[in-house]
């Protein structure tokens, strides 16, 4: 099957997906994104989803390209035309393109959006995923999703080279930010679970937001605070969140076991009744 991308009106076969060599986006990183689960070919969460795109723009000063109404049927279409049944749906839009420059360019240049649908699954949750930890070297608002995520991208790599899936930021305070494409937590010996609170240093995740839900809906307490490494080397579970992940138990970080070193019952059991309250979109 061809694959098909939209991009800025108009869906194109892959190859054939450009934008402008001097779009914003490509040279400034000044651009925001969002990834949308997609599940039976439907979009889980969308509401959440747009709504933080359009708060991720407003906080760089730019206006949404279109409602959020004509944004979901660019989604929509998108999966339907690749035919993705289980994956996701990546959606970006920048400032635009114009002659290289710090300042923003003038209102009449049109914004770029562009929407990619993929199908697949990170797999893993019954076996869990080994993390590490990397000094924390992103800039102070992490709570805007920009596509600025160069040291996302280093740490991912220092992950895979250790053998592990994840990066876990460390501030200089020794305690955990966020993974490096992902929410982290951990379930405390009596059961609570933590993560950090969604102040400017972390994105607050769709998928971390409806957790919550999930969690009230089973009687687990939800703690929002820091937590060092220690800690999470000593908690009784520990696992991350994101839409490509939905819920993957850790098992491992920095080479050391989490518990008995087997995905947890709690992580598993929020997993399994995480689209029992997530939105999932009609078709």
């Amino acid at each position: 099957m061809t694959r098909v991308v939209y991009v800025n009106g108009r869906f194109v076969p892959w190859h054939a997906a450009t934008v402008h060599a001097e779009d914003r986006g490509f040279q400034f990183a000044d651009a925001v994104y969002e990834v949308c689960e997609v599940r039976g070919g439907r979009l889980v969460d969308e509401t959440r989803h747009l709504a933080r795109l359009e708060r991720s723009l407003g906080e760089l000063g730019m206006g949404m390209p279109m409602s959020r109404a004509s944004l979901g049927v660019v989604l929509r279409e998108s999966i339907r035309r690749n035919r993705v049944r289980s994956g996701t749906v990546y959606l970006q839009v920048t400032r635009g393109a114009a002659p290289r420059d710090f300042l923003f360019p003038s209102a009449d240049v049109a914004q770029t959006v562009v929407c990619i649908a993929r199908p697949g699954r990170m797999a893993g949750a019954t076996r869990g995923i080994s993390v590490v930890t990397a000094p924390e070297m992103r800039w102070e608002r992490c709570d805007i999703k920009t596509v600025m995520l160069l040291p996302a991208v280093l740490a991912k790599e220092t992950a895979r080279a250790a053998g592990a899936r994840e990066a876990w930021f460390v501030d200089d305070d020794g305690l955990v930010t966020e993974g490096a494409s992902s929410n982290a937590w951990i379930v405390t010996a009596d059961g609570l679970l933590v993560t950090r609170p969604a102040d400017t240093t972390i994105l607050r995740g769709v998928t971390r937001s409806t957790l919550e839900d999930v969690a009230r809906s089973l009687g687990l307490v939800v703690v929002e605070r820091a937590f060092t490494v220690a800690e999470a080397h000593a908690a009784r579970e520990a696992f991350i969140t994101s839409a490509s992940n939905i819920v993957m138990p850790v098992v491992r970080i920095d080479g050391a076991d989490i518990g008995n070193g087997e995905p947890g019952a709690v992580a598993l059991r929020l997993r399994q009744t995480f689209h029992d309250v997530a939105e999932i979109a009609l078709p």
